[in-house]
């Protein structure tokens, strides 16, 4: 499926998806027809199929089912739980539902794309579908970036911040981020469509736009520039952390603690998101060799990209104590019990020390 994920993760390839001619991976099954052989014929033409129409699928549909199971109780979890509505579980909620939005509207429908020839759903459904995965895409990363922005604040700012790291400012932020990721992929409507190739139907970036633009655009502003904002905000945080006063041996507990999350963060953030990334700019540019180790090691690449939507609800939600318990609540049928400790900051503890602000975010996380 060549589609808006020419600017981001879905395509194998651009100039020949799985076939080595312009077309998408479901004319794999016509390569005997290509005749613009633009690469090195090295395929195994029959492994590639395989891994293609059955191995992908399968692997989309587990990270589907645990993207929507685990998404969904991090939604659940919060939104049944009044107590646990903090600055922090507010943006997890969100990041949950950007997830959420992203297994929906992109696995089946490239899984789909997958498995037959032609692109079955319509030039309408075709836009409408590129511009959400784009969306989504911006939204999970974005979301990120927030929730660095807000660990930053609570360590480095602890007591200047409190008046910003309210319920209602976060729920402005993420309004506002979502307003302007909507408008940032406004051109995914206008560059996708339905395009016809070697008879069959493909839902790609149209010929008449220039994909490399839009791939390096989509890494800059979707990988690149967040994950270093992110890093920004956690080097600056460490740097709080780790020149602070002398503390307790629980403050100093909770901020290993810290350190751990913050690898756990950036390095998986960074890892899922790399490969795929690079690879899909480096063929933008017409520099990436098709054979069967390299579009192996794009169809792992893609995949793992995809994971991303799956592991979050391990990073954000089961790292948490109080998530773990509301999570057992809720799979056991447990009665919810009064909240403790989980409920947005008081006054008291906004009013703490910041010595006591590292010792709370050490608990909670």
């Amino acid at each position: 499926m060549e589609t808006s994920w020419d600017i981001g993760i879905s395509n194998l390839t651009k100039e020949s998806n799985i076939s080595i001619c312009n077309s998408t991976h479901s004319t794999l099954m016509d390569m005997e027809n290509c005749e613009e052989l633009k690469f090195d014929i090295g395929y195994d033409r029959d492994l590639i199929e395989k891994i293609v129409r059955v191995i992908v699928p399968v692997f989309f549909g587990m990270i589907g089912i645990l993207g929507l199971i685990g998404n969904t109780l991090v939604v659940i979890v919060v939104a049944a739980n009044p107590g646990m509505r903090s600055t922090t579980n507010i943006l997890i909620i969100n990041l949950a539902v950007a997830d959420l939005l992203f297994v929906i509207f992109c696995i089946p429908f490239t899984a789909t794309d997958f498995v037959l020839p032609f692109w079955p759903f319509g030039n309408i459904w075709c836009k409408i579908v590129q511009y959400l995965i784009i969306v989504t895409a911006y939204a999970s990363v974005y979301t990120l970036v927030l929730m660095s922005l807000d660990r930053y604040l609570a360590v480095v700012h602890p007591i200047t911040s409190m008046s910003w790291r309210t319920e209602n400012h976060a729920i402005l932020a993420i309004c506002i981020a979502w307003a302007f990721i909507f408008a940032l992929s406004t051109p995914a409507l206008v560059i996708h469509g339905e395009d016809l190739d070697n008879s069959s139907t493909a839902c790609r970036i149209l010929p008449q736009y220039d994909w490399s633009f839009f791939q390096v655009s989509f890494f800059l502003t979707s990988y690149l520039l967040p994950l270093t904002l992110i890093c920004v905000f956690y080097v600056c945080m460490l740097v709080r952390l780790w020149r602070g006063a002398r503390v307790s041996a629980e403050s100093r507990r909770g901020r290993r603690r810290v350190t751990r999350l913050v690898l756990v963060v950036v390095g998986v953030f960074a890892i899922c998101w790399c490969p795929i990334q690079v690879i899909l700019v480096t063929k933008s540019l017409e520099a990436y060799p098709l054979k069967s180790a390299t579009i192996m090691v794009q169809i792992a690449s893609h995949i793992l990209a995809y994971t991303n939507s799956c592991v979050n609800p391990i990073l954000y939600a089961f790292l948490s104590d109080n998530f773990r318990k509301a999570f057992r609540k809720i799979i056991y049928c447990r009665p919810r019990q009064d909240p403790q400790r989980s409920g947005p900051p008081t006054k008291t503890t906004r009013a703490a020390s910041t010595e006591r602000e590292l010792q709370k975010i050490g608990r909670e996380r």
